[in-house]
């Protein structure tokens, strides 16, 4: 753990020195849960730019798989990649609209790129012009039933010689 977090006298503390706790797996994903979309988003999102953080003082912020590793590490998700270079994200990891904004926002690491808010289930259903941003932006593919994985997390494959 010495590689992602630091212990200090009455403390845990992140590699940029931000205060870091640990809890239960399930608990944070009751939690996350009881929230609403746009809450859950925002979390995700938050979650993400600390494992950015963290990729970035390594000097791997354009790492994906250092990132994955990291989620990995922390007891996020397992790292899992398909036969067609999905990367697929565990169900069990939280609710989809956090697992989506945490996904968008470790691929997509610069501050310009946020996840759009106003992707919730309900606008998407409702409103026609969200909903054909949101499958521009985000393409959820089926890969699995107990996976999330989008067309943007796919990792390009590199053309041996």
């Amino acid at each position: 753990m010495s590689k992602y977090v630091v212990i200090q006298n009455n403390t845990i503390k992140s590699l940029n020195d931000r205060d870091f706790i640990i809890l239960k797996k399930s608990f944070f994903r009751n939690l996350v849960e009881s929230l609403k979309e746009i809450k859950q988003m925002e979390i995700g999102m938050k979650l993400a730019r600390f494992i950015n953080d963290i990729a970035r003082l390594q000097g791997k912020v354009d790492d994906i798989d250092y990132k994955l590793d990291l989620c990995e590490h922390l007891g996020f998700f397992p790292k899992f990649t398909d036969e067609e270079n999905y990367i697929l994200f565990s169900k069990k990891f939280g609710p989809k609209k956090f697992a989506e904004a945490f996904v968008y926002k470790i691929i997509n690491h610069l501050p310009k790129d946020d996840y759009d808010t106003r992707f919730t289930e309900e606008n998407i259903e409702d409103q026609s012009k969200v909903r054909s941003a949101y499958k521009q932006k985000i393409s959820p593919v089926e890969r699995a039933s107990s996976h999330y994985s989008y067309e943007f997390a796919k990792i390009p494959k590199i053309e041996e010689e």
